[in-house]
Parts: C-alpha cells; structure tokens; sequence
C-alpha cells in the first residue's frame, strides 16, 4: 500500500503539469508517444528475449494498460469539458473489480462494497452538472477506463505465474504501448504543435521517465502486492490527491470543502473495509 501511495502523490502532479504546460500547446498523440518512447527508453537496458507467446501477452497488456487508455480519454476531450471528463473516470474501482472476479472465476463475497464506495466518495468530490450531449464522451471514458482496469488485473493475474522480472516485462510492455500510441500519432497527430520549448520539453522528459516508466513500474510491482479491493479503491485516490496538489502547489481553489471531506472520508472507510492482508507469488524485482 505504501507503494501505491506513493505513485498516487507522483501522479498527482502529472495533472497539474499537463494542464500548465501542455495541454493546448503540444499535440496529445506526440505527447504520449514521447512518454510511451521515454519509458520504453529506461527500460531497454533489461530487455531480453523471451518466449514469444510471452511477449505478445506483455505487449499486449501495454498497448491496452496504457496505449489504448490514452487513445479513448484524449479523443473523449472532443466530447467533453473537463469537469465532466474528470467525473466519468470515478468508475474505474468499479472495472478493477470486475475483472479481477472474472480472473478469479468468482462470484464477489462483498457486492463489491468498497469500490462502490469509492466511487461515491469520488462523485461527491468531482460532481458537475452535464451538457446535453454528453453520451459519446461518456462511452469513450469508460472505455478507457475499462482498458486501465483490465490491463491493471491481467498483469496482476500474470504474477502469479510470471518469473520474470517486473523491469523486463516493462520492456516488452512499453514496446506494446508504444507501438499502438507511435502508430495513432503517424496517423493523427497535428505536426504543428511540437514540444520546442525547452519547458515543454523537460515536462514531457519527467512523465516519460519518471511517471510514466517507474511509476507504471511502481503501481503494477505495488498491485501484485495488495488485494483486488484495495487496488479498486486506490484508483481513485488520485482524485483527491490531485486535488490537494493542486491547491498546495498551483495556488487552486477548493469551492465546496465540506464535500471534499466527506468524499475523502467515503473513499478512506472503503481502504478500511478492504483492509484484509493478501499474498501473492509475484516475483521480486
């Protein structure tokens, strides 16, 4: 869980640094492939060759985990303000938990409790009144958030029997992830808004190297560790996280304290109901 935690913090700022120095300014699908690239780049000096069924599988779980994510939640902002983008991504826990019952092939115990409850802590925090036409962006969110959710589980459920370690599955993953991101930005990028600055272009070197290649790193190593509840909940604390660094850091405005305390109590009570210690046979890094 410490682990987690921490990668929550580091993502945080992600937010706030894509806001401030990005987003309108450097085309998306040549930011995430510079990030996708920048990762892959870390991780190249652990490659090895491996079976090759192994090595489709962790692509795989790369261009889904985190390629296709970035494809649906980018074309999402076509569709919808920000505001609203950030209140449909609340139902990931929801996913997480999903998945890792079809993984298990199990009826779940609980109802799934603590990742609804999450879910409705995030949505007294992120609440927002909807446009009119809304329906196409909430489709393409949840689909992102279904590709997140399902390529956190299929790692995880890959531990169990992987010996490999996790530095060398992250270079087949970044492979995967960059291949399908690579190939969305040759297809659709808009070649005008390149990273010139040299601002821009340190942002984009911190959320390659550090976001992006260890802290995916971190979050799958600290998902093999934890149970599938606790990893639903966590999904959502960035939420709040984000929030507080943003207030802490970028001098944002908290319009609506007493619900913000209320959310965080709703999603903290879910860590507590899904406090149960887990094991797992992941192997170490």
């Amino acid at each position: 869980m410490t682990l987690l935690w921490g990668i929550t913090i580091l993502w945080a700022f992600s937010f706030s640094l894509i806001g401030a120095y990005l987003s309108g300014q450097v085309d998306d699908y040549i930011a995430v492939t510079s990030r996708m690239l920048l990762a892959l780049i870390i991780f190249l000096p652990f490659w090895r060759p491996i079976a090759w069924r192994k090595a489709l599988v962790m692509m795989a779980t790369g261009a889904i985990e985190i390629g296709l994510t970035y494809l649906f939640l980018y074309h999402s902002y076509h569709y919808l303000s920000v505001p609203e983008l950030l209140l449909f991504t609340i139902f990931t826990p929801i996913y997480v938990s999903l998945f890792a019952d079809l993984f298990a092939r199990r009826w779940p115990k609980q109802l799934w409790a603590p990742a609804i409850l999450a879910v409705a802590g995030a949505a007294m925090i992120r609440w927002t009144d909807l446009s009119e036409n809304y329906w196409k962006g909430f489709a393409l969110i949840q689909a992102a958030n279904a590709c997140f959710a399902f390529g956190q589980v299929w790692y995880r459920h890959q531990s169990q029997h992987n010996p490999l370690p996790h530095r060398t599955r992250f270079a087949w993953f970044f492979m995967g992830a960059t291949l399908i991101t690579g190939s969305a930005m040759l297809a659709l990028a808009d070649w005008h808004k390149l990273p010139v600055t040299p601002l821009q272009q340190g942002v984009l070197l911190w959320l390659g190297v550090v976001t992006s290649g260890l802290g995916y790193l971190g979050w799958s190593y600290g998902s093999t560790k934890v149970n599938a509840q606790q990893l639903a909940v966590m999904n959502n604390m960035l939420i709040p996280a984000g929030i507080l660094v943003n207030v802490v850091f970028w001098q944002g405005q908290i319009h609506d304290w007493p619900r913000l305390t209320l959310g965080c109590v709703c999603m903290l009570l879910a860590l507590w109901l899904c406090r149960q210690p887990t094991t797992t046979t992941a192997p170490e890094n």
